[in-house]
């Protein structure tokens, strides 16, 4: 049975994330545990595997640097063979469309997805969960702009689209994440900062600080912590 899988709305390894974050730690049974700095890869992603380091270990699970970095890395057996083996993975944030072309139909993330499959522990916070969705939204042109276009990522969550940082800006890429739909059917995942969409038990539920939005072509809803998440796409495996 598959493991907990956490998309984080952002400000990850903080204060206010310990209920979705001991859960995975939980689930993780001691490890191995691994973090995945692929989207702060341009970003000194040193800061966020000691940040997680020790974060994780404050809560009981000791982590460790899975370098993928790039694509080669990606490719690895041998990094591949480790994640095979792990039994927790968090995918930080940073850069929202790295992580996808970094990690899709890669060696590594197949072994992870295996793993997760398995009953490991996956979670991702902001570019890391937005990779973890069918599409990653990206700035069309320069640092600043608010117009999104849709990306191809690595659909664990099939006909999904996270917007993170929801109750800060990620509002803001509402419009044109409408406008720009590459289907129909497209669902609009919200996600407050320190807060997670939680698949465990062959369901969705809110956790964290904040609220999980739901915009679909029928309407938006909000689901408070704790709640359960009705109308999310079931995790492809879960």
């Amino acid at each position: 049975m598959a493991g907990p899988l956490a998309l984080v709305g952002g400000d990850e390894l903080h204060p206010g994330n310990e209920p979705q974050d001991r859960l995975l730690v939980e689930a993780a049974g001691g490890g191995p545990g691994y973090v995945v700095a692929t989207a702060a890869a341009r970003q000194r992603p040193e800061l966020a595997v000691a940040h997680a380091r020790s974060w994780f270990g404050a809560l009981g699970l000791d982590v460790e640097e899975l370098p993928v970095r790039t694509r080669p890395q990606a490719r690895s057996a041998e990094l591949a063979e480790r994640a095979a083996g792990g039994t927790f993975f968090y995918l930080v944030g940073g850069d929202p469309g790295l992580v996808a072309d970094v990690l899709r139909g890669s060696a590594v993330w197949e072994a992870i997805g295996s793993a997760w499959r398995g009953g490991a522990a996956l979670a991702g916070s902001s570019a890391g969960a937005m990779a973890m969705a069918a599409w990653t939204l990206t700035r069309r042109r320069v640092r600043g702009d608010r117009t999104r276009v849709y990306r191809d990522a690595l659909s664990l969550v099939p006909s999904v689209a996270v917007l993170p940082h929801f109750a800060t800006f990620g509002r803001s890429w509402v419009p044109s994440a409408l406008d720009g739909r590459p289907t129909d059917d497209v669902v609009l995942l919200g996600l407050d900062e320190r807060t997670a969409a939680v698949w465990a038990d062959g369901g969705w539920r809110a956790m964290g600080d904040g609220a999980v939005t739901l915009i679909t072509p029928t309407g938006e809803r909000r689901f408070g912590t704790g709640t359960a998440i009705e109308g999310l796409p079931s995790p492809v495996g879960g």
